[in-house]
């Protein structure tokens, strides 16, 4: 975490990678009312193409972790194999992405609901990505 003005941490940011837009909306709505509301830590979705297709886009991947980085890192999820290949393309292109920007492997509605309120309760990058992928435990019988 990083200091602000008036002792406040900078929040990690979230995006939300999926190859359907409505999925990645659908995904960080259900998230943000999941994480209890009050000051969340910044979530967008990037999904689908920029026509609205289905697919990955290095652009609006880009654009998101923009949007959401306050300088504390950038923690990406993604829902399936090639949004993983597009991610890590971004990170290993170094200069797309904002510092600190991270994949995170984690189940993704799971995850994306443990980083959120681990970002918003003031988790580091390490805490947001532990707490993301540790969703894997949950059991569901």
């Amino acid at each position: 975490m990083s200091p602000v003005a008036g002792g406040a941490a900078t929040p990690v940011g979230i995006v939300l990678v999926s190859h359907s837009a409505a999925v990645a909306t659908a995904v960080a709505e259900l998230a943000r009312g999941l994480a209890g509301g009050g000051d969340l830590a910044p979530v967008l979705p990037a999904g689908g193409t920029p026509d609205g297709g289905l697919g990955t886009s290095s652009e609006l991947i880009c654009e998101a972790a923009k949007a959401v980085d306050r300088g504390a890192g950038v923690a990406l999820l993604v829902d399936l194999g090639s949004a993983v290949l597009t991610v890590k393309a971004l990170l290993a292109e170094g200069d797309e992405l904002p510092g600190g920007s991270r994949l995170v492997d984690a189940p993704f509605v799971e995850g994306a609901v443990a980083a959120l309120v681990t970002a918003s309760a003031g988790g580091d990058l390490d805490a947001v990505a532990a707490a993301a992928s540790e969703a894997y435990a949950y059991r569901k019988e």
